[in-house]
């Protein structure tokens, strides 16, 4: 009976979070997010977050330049929310795999990015159109490099 009940949990568990059930253990530090209160795509990226162990508080904001700009985000890699960990910067629809890639090696720059709203992108997983796009690692003066692409090959 325990037994069913754990399948069945386990079960309903991956229909609420598409299948993603953190592999990892929790990451120890929080990350804020900022996003505008209409934003339905940053509450699903917020969701894919903490199904994969992130610790999310989330600030509704009417704009979240004030903050890309606080926090060195380029103006050319914009996107719709802006989450900020252990001091980086974590622009739009980045997967949680990358935010855990960053906090382990650290590398120097300012944080990474997915410009844009890319379809396939976690928060963006409408139907099964996925568009290829790039994790981008940006330092304070607005160079990037490529950190990953997706999807992953």
């Amino acid at each position: 009976m325990i037994t069913k009940r754990l399948i069945s949990f386990a079960a309903s568990l991956a229909l609420l979070t598409g299948g993603l059930v953190a592999a990892e253990p929790p990451v120890a530090q929080p990350m804020t997010v900022y996003k505008t209160p209409t934003c339905g795509c940053c509450g699903k990226w917020v969701d894919h977050m903490r199904a994969n162990g992130f610790t999310v508080v989330v600030k509704e904001v009417d704009s979240t330049e004030p903050i890309r700009k606080q926090f060195g985000v380029p103006e050319k890699l914009a996107s719709c929310h802006t989450g900020i960990i252990a001091g980086y910067a974590v622009e739009g629809h980045v997967p949680a795999a990358e935010v855990r890639r960053m906090l382990k090696e650290k590398p120097k720059g300012k944080g990474i990015a997915v410009p844009g709203m890319p379809l396939g992108s976690p928060g963006m997983e409408q139907g099964s159109t996925k568009q290829t796009y790039w994790v981008l690692l940006f330092d304070g003066e607005g160079a990037t490099k490529e950190y990953q692409r997706y999807p992953l090959p």
